[in-house]
Parts: structure tokens; sequence; C-alpha cells
């Protein structure tokens, strides 16, 4: 967890307090001790094996089988104590709020999930041949529940911890409806556990184990997957940005406005995704351009200028292999298009423009305004704002920038700190932006 506020703090201890409350009250006599123990170990094994997931944020565990196995065979007092034994797991990293939180959450979603079991009828015990298929509609309510409950507790702290700037990014709070799926169908493990139990006693856990850890595995490679896009994708914005000292974190801050737009017209998931990667790999064309033209100090001559506007296509070029980028690839093919029809390099006007290009382009333009150069000093924020709104109809997609102005308004924008070029790169700095070479056509600062 980052640096925690006074609210974060408040809501940890009401998390604490109310699971500390259900247990310390709960009737223990009569409980299934032996299916406490014995899942509880399950908990314990599941937690200390923990997938890290991208990012550092969050990390996922099978053991939400344990609790609802324990839901079926001790109900839900039972089922909290087995959540609670994920105090005891023996992974290295989290910090003891981490986990007084964690294991304050999963005792109180094992025991909410424990009820909504016997409030759609389903009976505390060994289940048996004549259970099903009855069982089967309570115990889906209950591993709903269990999810649901459990990613909403986790969701909440996520975002009173988060990182605003790289929320902004696209980072998110590393919760997901794919997450969720994954979890609510792992959670059929813990029926399983329940009926086998009848069969082999204490070793049905056991049984489960193997495909629990088989998903375990499917889990941890998904994430190394995710790693690698990450650090593939941080390797060509590298490549670019060593072309040209001023526009060094350009990529991140395009990927971040796109993300604020994309956010704020609705999109979900892994639209918003493939915009991040959008924002952060729209210039890699460049790569395709002469570094003498880039860095050329004078005005472009018609061959370079030509050059410049055919980094759309070589930047298609360059990643159009690269399979998880998807929708990502027209953004990056035709963020320099006009609405007007009047820009590069096909010349698309209106709806013709992919959506991802729309969207890049107002937030392209708007971090080379408020960017310094070499020839210029940043323009205020509200400067800019103005320009795009000048713009918008002819350069821009109107409903983009109005969402990007409104996403400016309520989070704010972090502009790039000034910085001196590295020695040697002097000679180097641009006099003027290469996508706007003082061509007769007016085009916003792009560069």
């Amino acid at each position: 967890m980052g640096k925690l506020s006074r609210v974060a703090f408040g809501y940890i201890g009401a998390v604490v307090l109310a699971a500390a409350g259900l247990l310390a009250g709960g009737p223990f006599r009569g409980m299934g001790w032996q299916y406490v123990i014995v899942l509880g170990v399950l908990v314990i094994v599941s937690e200390s094996t923990a997938t890290q997931l991208r990012r550092g944020r969050l990390t996922w565990s099978p053991s939400s089988a344990a609790m609802l196995a324990s839901v079926v065979l001790a109900g839900p007092i039972g089922a909290a104590l087995v959540g609670a034994c994920t105090a005891l797991g023996l992974r290295r990293g989290p910090s003891v709020l981490q986990r007084v939180f964690n294991t304050a959450m999963y005792a109180l979603s094992a025991y909410l999930a424990g009820h909504a079991y016997l409030a759609l009828g389903g009976k505390i015990g060994l289940p048996d041949a004549d259970s099903f298929p009855g069982i089967i509609g309570p115990f889906v309510g209950a591993a709903l529940v269990l999810v649901v409950a459990n990613h909403g507790l986790l969701a909440v702290i996520l975002w009173l911890t988060r990182d605003r700037n790289r929320t902004a990014s696209g980072a998110g709070v590393g919760l997901s409806a794919r997450l969720l799926l994954s979890d609510l169908g792992y959670a059929a493990f813990g029926l399983l556990i329940a009926a086998l139990w009848s069969v082999v006693g204490p070793f049905a856990p056991l049984l489960v184990l193997i495909p629990l850890f088989v998903a375990r595995w499917t889990v941890a490679q998904f994430a190394e997957q995710q790693r690698a896009y990450e650090a593939t994708v941080g390797a060509l914005c590298q490549a670019v940005e060593t072309k040209d000292f001023y526009t060094r974190g350009h990529s991140d801050r395009v990927s971040r406005g796109s993300v604020m737009i994309a956010r704020e017209i609705g999109m979900r998931g892994e639209r918003v995704e493939a915009i991040r990667y959008a924002g952060m790999l729209h210039d890699v064309g460049k790569l395709g351009v002469p570094t003498r033209v880039l860095q050329k100090t004078g005005k472009l001559t018609e061959e370079e200028y030509a050059a410049i506007q055919l980094h759309p296509m070589r930047g298609l070029d360059i990643v159009r292999e690269i399979g998880f980028l998807d929708e990502a690839l027209a953004g990056i093919m035709h963020h320099h298009e006009r609405i007007d029809g009047r820009g590069y390099p096909m010349g698309l006007a209106g709806d013709e423009i992919p959506e991802f290009a729309r969207v890049l382009a107002v937030a392209d333009a708007f971090d080379s305004m408020t960017s310094n150069r070499s020839y210029r000093g940043a323009r205020p924020v509200e400067e800019a704002v103005a320009e795009l709104r000048k713009w918008s109809g002819t350069q821009f997609d109107p409903a983009f920038v109005d969402a990007f102005v409104a996403a400016i308004k309520r989070d704010g924008w972090q502009r790039p700190e000034a910085s001196a070029p590295p020695a040697g790169e002097l000679a180097a700095i641009p006099a003027q932006d290469h996508d706007d070479p003082g061509a007769p056509l007016r085009v916003i600062d792009s560069f």
C-alpha cells in the first residue's frame, strides 16, 4: 500500500473491527473443527504460494475454493475462521497492516458467503447424492457473494491508496472483470472438495490441490506475459526518445491523456488498456525517420517533411506483428488525421478516422503545447485548452476535446519538468515542431 490517509486508516479499522466482532461473537459449539483445520491449512498453503500479478499491487491464490468448501461443511463462522488463516501465510512481501487487512477481508467475505448459502436454502454438512442438484444454486450464490465482497472490499482500499499518476496513466487499481470471472471459475473447486470429502475424507483437498496449482501456474504465466508486454512497449518508447531529448516523456504523457479521455467517454477494460499502449507507441514510427531530420534546427525541406509524414505508416510496419496491440494499431497509423480531412497519411475525415486515432490526436497536441521546447516555453494549461477548443471540429473531434477538458478539470494535468539536455546534445535542439514545419495549413503542435 502507498502512504495512507486518515480515510484509508479508518476504512481498514472498520473492516478489521467488523471481522473481529463477528469472530468473537460466533457460535463455535458443534462446529466441524476437522473441516476448519484441514481447509485452513489449504488456505495457508495457497496464500504462501500466491502469484504476483502485474504492476505489483495484487497477488492471486486459489484460496477461495477452500473458503467455499468450508461454507458448505462448517457454516458462516467456520468459513470466516478458514478465511482468517490467511494471516498465517508464509509469503514474503505484505506489511503487517496489509496482512491484517487481508485477513479481515477474507474473514468477512467468507462469513457473508456462508449466510448467502443458508439464505438460499443450503444445508451445512457433508453433501451426499441427494444433495444434488439442489445444492448447486445456494453454492453459486455463495460463490458470487464471496468473490464480489472480496473484490469490493479490496477495490476500496486500492482506490484509497492509489498513486494518482499511475491511475491516470492507465494502471488503475489492478482489478478487472477478467480477474473476477477467474475467481468465480476457480471457486467451483470448493463444491468439489465438499462433495469428495464424503468419499475420501480429509484427503479431498489433496486431490483438488493439483488442479488448483495448475490454475495458479496458468495465472503466473499470464502475469509474466503481461510483464513482457510492458517491457516490449517500454523498450520501444525508450528507443524513440533517445533520438530527441526534448520529447522524452512525451509518449507516457500522451498515453496518460488518452486514458483520461477513454475513461471519460466510458471505455472499459481491454479497450482502455489498448489505448494506453497506443499512446505509448504512437510515435514509434520515428525510429524510421533519419535522426538528422528529427533533430534539424532549421526549416524542413519538402523531402524532409515527406519523411516525417511517413512516420505513422512506419510505426504500423514496426508493430503490426505485436499481437496484443489489437485496436491500438489503428490509432498509431492515423493519429495525424484531421476531422476536416486535411491530415496525413491518408486524408481521412470525420468518422472515417478510427476512434483511437481521434483520441490520440487530442492528447498528442495537448502535451506538445504544454511541454517546453528549446524555442518556446510550455504554454499554460488554460491556453492549451483554448487552442483545443478553437480547432475543435476542424482538427479535433469535438466530443473528445470536451471529454479531455472535463477530465483535466476534475483530475488536473501533471506537466513535464523542465530540464537541460545532456552534454553534447545542445547542437541537436530542434528549432520547430517537425509535425508543423511552417506549412500553409495551420496545424496545432503535435510533435
